[in-house]
């Protein structure tokens, strides 16, 4: 019998998504989905969106004083988030390892003591710590493969292994083993780094950095601007890379200043319908990521529809975890936990939904059906109560975001049953 298209997309997919380093990078991320989930937590109350007096924001200052509270969040923020790459790299190493049978716990401290030797020294000799978060990760994931392979190919080769006498413990006997493989590996990366820092005066995650600055240089007020920002954001997060982040440096500027155009005129008398900028900051994180990048609050809702009978399905699980966090815009448990990183199936939908929201929006602003943004607000303002308020309390703005997610969940769902069709044939065989 002749195979399906659909067949053999799911085979094709199931074989990328078996292969042994991406399932390190997969799990890698799982590993660390606990802490995920307690940074977007405390980066939800921390950036609570204020609604006067009533707000949670009000009572906590009236409790704790003026800010004070959002030093607890900030800590735990500290030891979550703000360190993302740094776990990363060491979970990444733990499973590749795993995977190939040796030392997971000494291929996962050199990687990490790796990665540290990596990031660059502030004037006070102190490490980075803008590198050791989310802007490190796609540092972290060359770091940990790239080290845990070299580690792998030294400490299975007897020339570079020290072997002690029997009646040793395991636990010495392992760290000997690790010695001259570490000792290798040091002096590779010590010596890169050291080349970078002398020859070119950076490093590697500068490098990193500005390379993927380039190519978003000179953004403005435009579709095509708009649609290449979404599709950049999309393609680094599916790569478990924080696109806001690395390209919010050069994009953040323009649409910010774009908006306080608009604001200004709007607070002059001129309608929310003939500012003139259309693509802003709130007009992306209103109207395009809902829920968090890749608009993946359509992508729950979806999965609450495919799966509602399989009450224990890991989709449906990972959604209700993930849903409450989502309303608010946070969507690392569901980026992380489906996963999306690294998913071949997930790859279609979450690049295409922001593109074709994008286009949708601007041509609504654009011929005058509903009003251009005119306020700024927290990115974790929830959906439907951002798109009154950043349109200047219009209506048309809620019901252009109830078509966008429409929309969405419909670019989903097709996507979504393939991957239910796999999950199943997996249990099955």
């Amino acid at each position: 019998m002749k195979r399906s298209k659909k067949q053999a997309f799911i085979e094709i997919a199931g074989k990328i998504g078996s292969q042994r380093h991406l399932v390190a990078v997969r799990d890698g991320f799982v590993a660390v989905m606990p802490l995920v989930i307690i940074g977007s937590l405390a980066i939800l109350i921390n950036n609570f969106p204020p609604f006067g007096d009533l707000s949670l924001v009000a009572g906590l200052n009236t409790i704790f004083g003026e800010g004070n509270w959002q030093q607890i969040g900030g800590t735990i923020w500290n030891g979550t988030f703000a360190i993302l790459g740094l776990l990363v790299t060491c979970t990444i190493a733990y499973h590749l390892a795993k995977s190939y049978n040796i030392d997971r716990l000494s291929a996962s401290l050199i990687s990490v003591a790796c990665y540290i030797m990596l990031v660059p020294i502030t004037d006070d000799f102190g490490l980075d710590m803008n590198w050791l978060g989310t802007q490190g990760l796609f540092v972290g994931i060359i770091v940990s493969l790239t080290i845990t392979e070299l580690f792998r190919i030294l400490v299975t080769n007897s020339k570079f292994i020290i072997r002690m006498p029997e009646g040793v413990p395991p636990g010495v006997t392992k760290s000997f083993r690790a010695l001259v493989p570490a000792l290798i590996i040091f002096s590779i990366v010590g010596l890169l780094q050291t080349l970078l820092t002398i020859l070119a005066e950076t490093t590697i995650f500068e490098i990193i950095y500005a390379a993927m600055q380039q190519p978003i240089q000179g953004l403005g007020n435009s579709l095509p601007a708009a649609i290449f920002i979404a599709l950049l954001n999309q393609l680094l997060w599916f790569f478990g890379l924080h696109g806001t982040n690395i390209s919010g440096a050069i994009t953040e500027p323009v649409y910010i200043s774009l908006v306080e155009r608009n604001i200004a005129l709007f607070q002059t008398g001129v309608s929310a319908y003939e500012v003139p900028n259309i693509v802003t900051k709130p007009f992306l994180d209103s109207f395009i990521y809902m829920g968090g990048i890749g608009t993946t609050l359509a992508l729950l809702i979806a999965i609450f529809i495919v799966v509602r009978h399989e009450k224990k399905h890991p989709y449906r699980e990972i959604a209700k975890v993930a849903a409450p966090a989502s309303l608010f815009n946070i969507n690392e448990p569901v980026i992380f936990g489906l996963p999306v990183v690294l998913n071949p199936i997930m790859f279609i939908p979450f690049i295409l939904a922001p593109v074709v929201l994008t286009i949708i929006s601007y041509f609504a602003m654009y011929t005058g059906m509903v009003p251009r943004t005119v306020a700024i607000l927290p990115w974790t303002t929830p959906p439907v109560i951002s798109g009154y308020l950043v349109t200047g309390g219009s209506l048309r703005g809620v019901m252009l975001q109830l078509v966008n997610l429409t929309v969405a969940v419909f670019i989903y769902i097709p996507f979504l049953m393939a991957g239910v069709r796999a999950y199943k044939q997996r249990m099955e065989g």
